[in-house]
Formats: C-alpha cells, sequence, structure tokens
C-alpha cells in the first residue's frame, strides 16, 4: 500500500518537487523553522501525514495546513521532522549558575521586595526532561539555602526551605514571606507535551545522574502503561521509594520479568506540582506573563535569521527587570541592539536583563 502510494507520488516528479518546496514556506512562515531534511525524508513525512489523515494527494494537505488558523495541523505535522536533542541536565553548565547564582540572587531580591513568585519559562522543552531538571536545581538551590539559614539561626529558629524528601514545597518560607514556585514548560509539539505532561521516563534516561538525586525526585513503577487512562492513584500504587540494588547474579525469574519489562520512572507528585505544561508555537507566541528566568537552549538554530531575532526580542520582553535568559554555549545573541548584560559563572555565560531596562522597553 504504501510502496504504491510512494510511487504514484514520485510520478507528479516536478509538482511533488514544487509541493515540497511550498510545504517547507509554509512551516517557516508559520513557526519559524527552517527544515533542513533532504527531500526524501520529508517526501516520506508526507506519505506518512496523507495516509494518517485518509488524504488522496499532497495538494489536499497543503490546501488543509494552509486553511490552519491556531497552526495546530501544522505543529502535528512536525512531529518526526524536527530534530530534538533532549535530556536531563543536558546543559550542566546552566544548571550550575541556575543553583548556585541565580536563584540564590533572586531570592534575596525577592525577600527585599516582598512575597513575589519566583516564575521560570522553559520554552522549547521538549518531552520535558529540561523542564524537570531545572525544577530539581531550583529545589536544590533552595534547599541549600534553608539549610544554610538553620545553621547560621543562634537559637535554631531560623526557617529553611521546607522539605519533603529532598523535594522543596512549591511554597518556600522566605524573609519576605513564602515564595511560590511555578515553571512553565512549553513546545510546538503537542506529542512531547503529552509525554513531559505524564512524567514517565525509561530508567536509562536518567543514566548518569546521582543516585540520591533520583531517589529524590522520581518513584520507580513498574509499567508506563499504568498512566494512560490519566489515573495517577495506579501510579502511587505502584510507586517503590527505595531503589534496590541489582542482584549479583542473574537468572531468576523476578530479574527476567525485569528484563522483560525495563522499570521506568515517575516524577514525584511533589515536584510535578511545581511545573505547567502548554503547547506554544514561539514565532506566535501567548502571553503567559513575566518570568525570573527563561531557558531556550538549543531551540535559536532550528528558526530563520528573521524568528531568531524576533523571539529573543519577545523572550526580553518577557522578563522581568533583573531577569535572566539561560541559552546554550553554542548560541549567540542575535539581537545585539537589546539591552541584555553577559554574566559568567564557573565558565557558564548567561544573559541578564537590567533592572533599569524597564523604563526603556515600557515595563
Amino acid at each position: 500500500m504504501r510502496t504504491a502510494f510512494m510511487h504514484k507520488l514520485i510520478a507528479t516528479g516536478t509538482l511533488l518537487e514544487h509541493e515540497l518546496s511550498e510545504l517547507r514556506l509554509l512551516i517557516e512562515r508559520q513557526t519559524g523553522i527552517v527544515l533542513d531534511c533532504p527531500n526524501s525524508a520529508l517526501a516520506a513525512h508526507v506519505v506518512d501525514s496523507m495516509e494518517a489523515q485518509g488524504l488522496g494527494s499532497a495538494a489536499e494537505l497543503l490546501e488543509r495546513l494552509r486553511a490552519d488558523q491556531d497552526g495546530s495541523s501544522l505543529a502535528a505535522s512536525l512531529n518526526g521532522l524536527v530534530n530534538t536533542k533532549t535530556g536531563f541536565f543536558r546543559h550542566p553548565g546552566a544548571m550550575n549558575a541556575l543553583t548556585k547564582q541565580v536563584v540564590p540572587q533572586l531570592c534575596a531580591r525577592k525577600s527585599t521586595d516582598g512575597p513575589n513568585p519566583l516564575r521560570i519559562w522553559s520554552a522549547g522543552c521538549a518531552t520535558g526532561e529540561e523542564t524537570y531538571s531545572i525544577a530539581m536545581a531550583v529545589c536544590d538551590a533552595l534547599n541549600q539555602l534553608g539549610a544554610t539559614a538553620a545553621n547560621g539561626s543562634a537559637n535554631g529558629s531560623g526557617k529553611s526551605a521546607a522539605r519533603n524528601g529532598g523535594i522543596a514545597e512549591s511554597s518556600i518560607a522566605n524573609q519576605g514571606g513564602a515564595l511560590s514556585i511555578h515553571i512553565v514548560g512549553s513546545d510546538l509539539l503537542p506529542p512531547n507535551i503529552e509525554v513531559a505532561d505524564r512524567g514517565i521516563y525509561p530508567q536509562s534516561a536518567l543514566n548518569g545522574l546521582p543516585p540520591a538525586t533520583i531517589r529524590n525526585y522520581f518513584a520507580k513503577i513498574c509499567s508506563p502503561a499504568i498512566l494512560s487512562n490519566g489515573d495517577t492513584k495506579d501510579a502511587e500504587r505502584e510507586m517503590q521509594s527505595n531503589f534496590p540494588a541489582e542482584p549479583r547474579s542473574g537468572g531468576s525469574k523476578e530479574t527476567q520479568t525485569a528484563s522483560a519489562n525495563p522499570p521506568h520512572l515517575l516524577v514525584k507528585p511533589r515536584l510535578r506540582s511545581l511545573v505547567t505544561f502548554n503547547c506554544m508555537n514561539l514565532a506566535r507566541p501567548g502571553y503567559i506573563g513575566r518570568f525570573d528566568c527563561i531557558f531556550c537552549m538549543d531551540v535559536l538554530p532550528h528558526l530563520s535569521r528573521a524568528q531568531r531575532i524576533a523571539l529573543v526580542e519577545r523572550l526580553h520582553l518577557y522578563l522581568e527587570p533583573g531577569g535572566y535568559l539561560f541559552l546554550s554555549q553554542t548560541e549567540k545573541l542575535c539581537a545585539p541592539n537589546l539591552n541584555f548584560r553577559s554574566e559568567i559563572f564557573d565558565g557558564y555565560t548567561y544573559h541578564r536583563k537590567p533592572v533599569a531596562a524597564s523604563a526603556a522597553y515600557g515595563r
């Protein structure tokens, strides 16, 4: 079936080439993404999309995408075309700067200004690993600040960050009041957001993380299918708070069963409560408020130059005065006219919007 359909499309020759070019232009115009895949890969993807939607020609697919007002159909058609690189703590320099430098600075500022939420946006979060990494880094920073405050209190009455198995509460005791935490993860592709929202990952995805981090923030479950109906109660019953050591010798029935069904890890509810996920087209973002930190890692290289500049301008606007923009170390600011100040912590460079920028750019 697929082979015959593919031959039919190939027989159109120049027309198919023209349709692929138009599809690339549509994608760039509506999402800012410049596809770098060869035409052969794009054509195969078009065939899959047409078969899945029951369409008889590429012209029908293009017509449907042209009429797509909110970009949802186009976003769905991109699944599998955009090379998404993700992973927990994939950018350790950024997480180290967030934990040891940025969060302490923000907490000190907010304790002076009064109770304000700590808001962080992970723009282009893929399947959520980066967003949860940010949440873990924030919790570690607040717990360290709380421990320091407690140790420095002579009478033992100093408040420390509330903890639950190493996980900071969503409302943290701070000198100026309660510091609430809200971390937003957004991505263009709905399937990515579905994975992030479930918060279930194969154990191999966490290889390299310290065992204490895994114990603090994740629970082992037997099967990822237990959340397919959205019922978290079954997942909670499957949780194993301890991670037993692997048996020294194989061959047992239990070991064979574990090998047949590799364990998955579920983000613990206390960490999950800090995070919200939603679909968003960064070329046409909806306003979701201002943020103290924005992470936009490995997103800019996928965009056209015009969209890169436009996006950085939007991110600057969405940052609170004194807020921080995090990019990967291979990316550079493409809007030099914006008032950012580059700062370095332990070899990692990030960018700060000066407090005075509110007057120049109209807070």
